[in-house]
């Protein structure tokens, strides 16, 4: 299994949204723009949201295992995905790349 390195690329924050559909929270999304998970061999990497877990987990796993070409051509590295989890007011964009001998960085 190859390990995949996890990279917050964008952070959005929908104002208007959450003023009229969400209850309050006391604590959301810590991630900040630039910050690097790596999974290992597939796994979890401590640290990162289990909600944003679930919406990558299929992608890293199969970039794990070596596959990718997600959707016939998607991804121009087709070792790689482009992720977003599934909060809908404050949606994190994730850059996630296999690494291994052929696509180190």
């Amino acid at each position: 299994m190859l390990d995949c390195k996890i990279i917050v690329m964008r952070k959005a924050h929908y104002d208007d949204l959450m003023q009229k559909y969400e209850n309050s929270l006391e604590h959301a999304c810590d991630v900040s723009e630039g910050q690097v998970f790596i999974s290992r061999g597939g796994q979890k990497p401590e640290g990162l949201c289990p909600s944003a877990w679930e919406s990558m987990e299929k992608f890293v796993k199969e970039l794990a295992a070596g596959g990718g070409n997600f959707y016939d051509g998607w991804m121009r590295d087709p070792h790689s995905a482009m992720i977003s989890c599934n909060d809908g007011f404050r949606p994190v964009s994730f850059y996630i790349q296999a690494l291994g001998e052929d696509n180190c960085s």
